[in-house]
C-alpha cells in the first residue's frame, strides 16, 4: 500500500520519462583523454605506494623479508614510471601530455625519491 503511494505520479512532479535529457558537459577531448590516463596511473601509483610502505616498514624493522619487499616496491615503481612515460609520449596531443604531467608527475617523482632513500637506508645498515 505504501509502496503504491510512493510510486504513483503526482501532479507536483512530472514522471522522470517526461523530463528532457540532460546535456553532456562541454569538455574538450583532451580533458577526457587525460582523465582516462590519470585514472590508470593513479591505480598504478596506489599499488606502488602500497608496496613502498610495506617495504619501508620491513626495512625499518630489518626483517628477513625487507630485501624482497624493496625489490617488489622498485618493480612497481618501474611499472608506474614506464606507464607514465608511455602516457605522456603517447598522448598524441601536447596539451594532454602536459595535463598528465601536471596531475601525476609530482607524485611519481616523490615516490621515486622515497624508494631511493629507502634503498640508501638499507645500504647503510
Amino acid at each position: 500500500m505504501i509502496l503504491r503511494t510512493l510510486l504513483r505520479p503526482t501532479s507536483r512532479f512530472p514522471p522522470i520519462s517526461s523530463l528532457p535529457p540532460r546535456r553532456a558537459l562541454a569538455t574538450p577531448h583532451h580533458s577526457t583523454s587525460a582523465d582516462a590516463a590519470v585514472e590508470e596511473l593513479q591505480e598504478l601509483y596506489a599499488t606502488a605506494k602500497d608496496e613502498f610502505e610495506i617495504a619501508h616498514e620491513e626495512t625499518s624493522k630489518r626483517t628477513v623479508y625487507a630485501a624482497d619487499d624493496r625489490a617488489a616496491a622498485s618493480e612497481e615503481l618501474l611499472k608506474l614510471k614506464d606507464a607514465f612515460a608511455d602516457k605522456v609520449k603517447g598522448a598524441g596531443d601536447e596539451e594532454v601530455g602536459k595535463e598528465i604531467t601536471r596531475r601525476v608527475g609530482q607524485r611519481v617523482r616523490e615516490l621515486e625519491r622515497a624508494v631511493e632513500a629507502m634503498e640508501e637506508m638499507a645500504r647503510e645498515d
